[in-house]
């Protein structure tokens, strides 16, 4: 082995060992498990419930024994609420370590908002909104009186935090996402319309359909044998009329049978299919007789666009089951349908969704307070505080972020026609700014944010989680930089503006 050689293995050494002596960080959550009695705080879904869909204290003190033990016995003795009852999903995951990358106990995000906070109210606000606006075209949110509503609400409340102009939510901001990017152009990124290049295949993103106007969990008994865990049919959507997204709904959909690194599977090929540049800082942007392949080339991208998605898993595993346990926003829903009828006081639930348009429109709608979900499951069966999404979502697109060149300006950009049969090009006033970057950015919030569209995810469960991920694909990433023989720098723009190279 050569001294330079020999010197670069020294090197990753010692940084490895460096990683493995890093004290990991407190775990603190928002303390609602133990300040509200009977835990009507806390994510509870599959386990046994009364009768106005509170949790049995001893089931859930079974699920809280499990966590802290961590034995797979003590798991499996977590008792359901139903027979056949759907499963929970993986909880053990969070006690998986990783070979690459931080561990994922070693990574923290903020406590969530609490049940009794403005912040709290705001979000609620908003995913009941979004149920309302399932069905209002992205195109048609700049007009739509639904939508106009909407963000006249959003924009009194005291503590929603989602961008704003002038201190004001208009239509054509509502419910984007939180970077400079989300804001520029149409509401979709232009990775969720463009053709998609596999091999000899060119595949273009027509998408099964739901019908619209089609909402569950609308009624109190099918919200309660939800909570207890009750496995609902889901029904497939429709391949006969398929379309490009043009709706909330449309979103949804995707994001309810989605794999949840295709999205940026999908990005990636796109990028590399138009030529898209690289990050200058890649070795091979400055050789003479050389291209990257298995280091820093297309097939090294692509293996790592994926394999930062469970690693990300891992991350928000940990977060979701063994620190924060929030309770999903359907599981909300019914504390304050059950508030508003009667059926239970929770003078802890922050009075602003309670005075709330929003909730005053859907019980005029649908009979209930409830929050009107898009999928007949509900959410699925693990708590919602990390989102599986948008934690992947930011992983995923970090990757792709440090890879290609942020500032590369995506040509001949395009929006769904009317119907959504057929895509037509976009001359908005921002068409010559979609950047790489930007539209990247906005991917990352289009997926996450449909996940909330559903009614199974808060807004922070975006913001924190699109963090959390970042996080995962810095340390991947710099783990790849320090065992590879070139030298190399990549840098990229974080989710919060700031720019690092790795």
């Amino acid at each position: 082995m050569s001294d330079r050689a020999m010197e670069a293995r020294q090197k990753r050494v010692a940084a490895a060992e460096t990683l493995t002596r890093l004290p990991w960080p407190d775990q603190v959550n928002n303390g609602e498990e133990s300040d509200f009695s009977g835990f009507v705080a806390n994510y509870s879904k599959g386990l046994p419930h009364d009768k106005v869909g509170e949790v049995e204290p001893a089931a859930y003190q079974a699920l809280l024994r499990a966590l802290s033990t961590g034995r797979p016995d003590d798991f499996e003795r977590v008792p359901q609420g139903v027979r056949k009852a759907r499963p929970f999903v993986n909880p053990q995951a969070g006690l998986a370590f990783a070979v690459e990358g931080p561990d994922p106990q070693a990574l923290t995000i903020a406590p969530a908002p609490r049940i009794d906070s403005a912040r709290n109210s705001a979000e609620a606000v908003e995913v009941y909104w979004m149920a309302l606006c399932r069905d209002v075209p992205f195109a048609e949110f700049d007009r739509h009186p639904l939508a106009c509503k909407a963000a006249a609400e959003l924009s009194d409340l005291s503590d929603y935090r989602a961008p704003r102009d002038e201190g004001e939510v208009t239509p054509a901001l509502l419910f984007r996402g939180d970077t400079r990017g989300d804001l520029r152009g149409p509401y979709l990124s232009q990775f969720l319309f463009r053709d998609i290049r596999y091999g000899t295949l060119c595949v273009p993103q027509l998408n099964d359909t739901v019908p619209e106007g089609k909402d569950f969990l609308c009624d109190f008994d099918s919200w309660l044998d939800v909570q207890r865990g009750l496995d609902v049919p889901v029904p497939k959507p429709s391949k006969k009329e398929r379309r490009y997204l043009r709706t909330p709904r449309d979103l949804a959909n995707y994001v309810h049978f989605d794999a949840l690194y295709q999205a940026y599977l999908n990005a990636c090929l796109i990028l590399l299919d138009l030529g898209a540049d690289v990050d200058s800082g890649n070795p091979y942007q400055h050789s003479g007789n050389q291209q990257g392949f298995g280091t820093y080339g297309p097939p090294a991208v692509l293996s790592l666009v994926t394999e930062v998605a469970t690693r990300a898993l891992k991350a928000v595993w940990h977060q979701k089951w063994f620190v924060h346990r929030r309770l999903r926003p359907e599981a909300f829903g019914g504390r304050v349908h059950a508030h508003l009828t009667g059926l239970r006081d929770y003078p802890m639930i922050d009075g602003e969704i309670l005075d709330s348009v929003a909730v005053k429109l859907t019980h005029e709608k649908f009979g209930s307070f409830l929050l009107p979900q898009a999928f007949p499951e509900g959410s699925p069966m693990h708590p919602a505080y990390g989102a599986g999404h948008a934690t992947v979502a930011g992983a995923c697109v970090t990757v792709l972020k440090a890879w290609f060149d942020e500032s590369w300006v995506l040509p001949d950009p395009v929006v769904p026609d009317a119907k959504g049969t057929g895509l037509q090009p976009y001359t908005g006033r921002d068409a010559d700014r979609l950047t790489v970057g930007g539209e990247l950015d906005k991917l990352a919030a289009n997926i996450s944010i449909g996940r909330n569209m559903a009614g199974v995810h808060w807004r922070t469960d975006y913001s924190e989680s699109i963090q959390l991920g970042e996080a995962v694909a810095i340390g991947v990433l710099r783990d790849h930089l320090r065992v590879t023989n070139e030298t190399a720098s990549l840098g990229l723009t974080r989710f919060d503006g700031t720019r690092i190279t790795i």
